[in-house]
């Protein structure tokens, strides 16, 4: 049975907290809460006692300080602030009282343990598990935020699991030291110490007790020489990438983490049961695809480059090949004229024929997905350029026309091996409704979730794009042909998707087929 106290938990070796006039069992506090057990005391001089509310006649968590006034400001200023929350994730709080001699909290009774214990003492959790704490953790941080307020003390201690299975977080502190962005970045922390068992931030905090059990000090994470830490992946077998990859961001302070709704919806769209078919479309979640099942996106990737480079190869020896047959027809009867006439030796009142407008050939394709961390809409990218309407690449179904209100988009980006003039890009999709743009760029970053973000940054400006949107529009067939500069080469193009349409299950489109013309 387990309570997490309001401050960090004493060291083992602490003495205890001796108070003036110390609480006993069966006192009655204001008349209404009677003490029944003194579960553990923490080191910033608070006693959390189990309770019962002998008018609701329901158990509750009573957290004191000895002596009230000043001392207790921060405490009932955060119980007072976390009383305004109300949500299934969240530790609900009762009642604040300051008698000066004496302050307490009276919050919810939670009979279960902490994310700390249940690791300690089962081990780190399966990636399903791990997935479900941290929605739940992220969703009760959203319904903080939403407020302008910060929790400010997440951490494996304050993260409770009841007995029947709901995740809560407790203990908010107001004490202005933290921001919501390192509440964000908490649950990188809640994340990896459910996967690993170890705590990535240094000195593991001691937060959360157990009457009458010793406590360990939590594990640090793994470092190499230069003090970075290992990833999940390293650490153990089974975590799956995209949930190693959402881990690793989040803890990075070189990438900007989400916002707490966003998070929370991301691992909200993960966090499902297992009879749900929500995903289908997508093929399993990561975690539980059978890892013989499961493809290597880089490998994928890599295997469907060599295969459209044979062809791009194959498409301009054929090429080629028609040509000559058509210089040689030019000998045999003068009225035909070439497909093209070489520059060099003709005459100078003869002109030269443009080159001729043809179906460019693509080397390497791929979707892009920069505010998705488990990368699970990136397969069939090559059945988007297969030559066949009747397949393509479909998004996952969500819930709003803007991907669920918390993605910029997806797109699927085209290499087309070397440089050309381009005249149009036809895009035929599955559904009238959609909204996309089409961007180019100069680089080519890599199929990897940072590689993906840091195309976006790239290519989706207002100088990159082509025109001002789709040019023509025939049912579900957008025709970019306005905008391409025609002393302009082109090699790299990104067709990014802003706005999805409707169907009887929600909002998704498919991507049947893509074709570049130009020369």
């Amino acid at each position: 049975m387990t309570q997490v106290g309001e401050g960090q938990e004493a060291e083992e070796s602490a003495p205890p907290v001796m108070t003036f006039g110390a609480p006993t069992a069966g006192e009655i506090l204001a008349e209404r809460y009677e003490l029944v057990e003194h579960i553990n005391n923490d080191s910033a001089g608070r006693l959390v006692w189990r309770g019962v509310d002998v008018v609701l006649r329901r158990p509750v968590a009573v957290v004191l300080r000895y002596p009230g006034g000043d001392s207790a400001t921060e405490m009932l200023q955060a119980a007072v602030a976390a009383s305004r929350v109300i949500h299934p994730n969240l530790v609900g709080v009762y009642d604040a009282i300051d008698e000066a001699d004496r302050a307490y909290v009276v919050r919810e009774w939670v009979d279960g343990q902490s994310l700390r214990e249940m690791v300690t003492v089962d081990g780190p959790l399966d990636p399903a598990r791990a997935t479900a704490i941290g929605n739940a953790v992220a969703s009760a941080l959203a319904a903080v935020h939403a407020t302008g307020m910060v929790h400010g003390n997440v951490h494996p201690g304050t993260v409770m699991i009841s007995d029947e299975g709901r995740v809560v977080l407790a203990d908010a502190r107001t004490d202005g030291a933290d921001s919501q962005e390192n509440d964000i970045r908490a649950v990188g922390g809640v994340l990896y110490f459910a996967l690993t068992g170890h705590w990535p931030h240094g000195e593991a905090p001691l937060h959360g007790a157990t009457a009458g059990h010793g406590r360990a000090a939590i594990p640090d994470a793994v470092r190499d020489a230069g003090g970075t830490i290992a990833a999940p992946r390293q650490v153990r077998a089974g975590v799956p990438a995209y949930l190693d990859d959402l881990t690793m961001d989040l803890l990075d302070p070189e990438i900007a983490p989400p916002s707490s709704d966003v998070l929370a919806a991301e691992l909200g769209r993960l966090d499902i049961p297992a009879d749900e078919h929500f995903l289908d479309q997508a093929g399993p979640l990561r975690f539980t695809a059978d890892p013989e099942e499961e493809p290597s996106p880089l490998a994928a990737a890599g295997g469907r480059k060599v295969a459209l480079g044979i062809a791009g190869l194959l498409a301009v020896a054929l090429v080629g090949l028609l040509i000559g047959i058509s210089a040689l027809g030019d000998d045999k009867d003068q009225k035909t004229e070439p497909v093209a006439r070489p520059t060099s030796g003709a005459p100078a009142d003869q002109p030269t024929q443009p080159a001729t407008t043809r179906k460019l050939a693509v080397e390497d394709i791929r979707i892009i997905d920069p505010d998705s961390h488990t990368r699970d809409e990136l397969d069939d990218a090559e059945k988007v350029i297969d030559g066949s309407e009747d397949e393509g690449w479909a998004t996952d179904t969500y819930t709003a026309p803007k991907f669920g209100n918390f993605k910029r988009g997806m797109g699927v980006w085209i290499d087309l091996g070397s440089e050309h003039t381009v005249k149009s890009v036809k895009a035929v999709l599955s559904a009238n409704g959609a909204t996309a743009q089409l961007y180019t760029g100069t680089t080519d970053p890599g199929s990897s979730s940072s590689g993906d973000k840091k195309l976006y940054t790239d290519y989706v400006t207002t100088k990159n794009r082509i025109g001002e949107g789709f040019a023509q529009a025939e049912g579900s067939t957008l025709i970019f042909s306005n905008g391409f500069d025609p002393d302009k080469k082109y090699r790299y193009l990104l067709f990014w998707l802003t706005e999805l349409p409707s169907n009887d299950r929600g909002y998704k489109i498919g991507v049947q087929e893509i074709t570049v013309q130009g020369s």
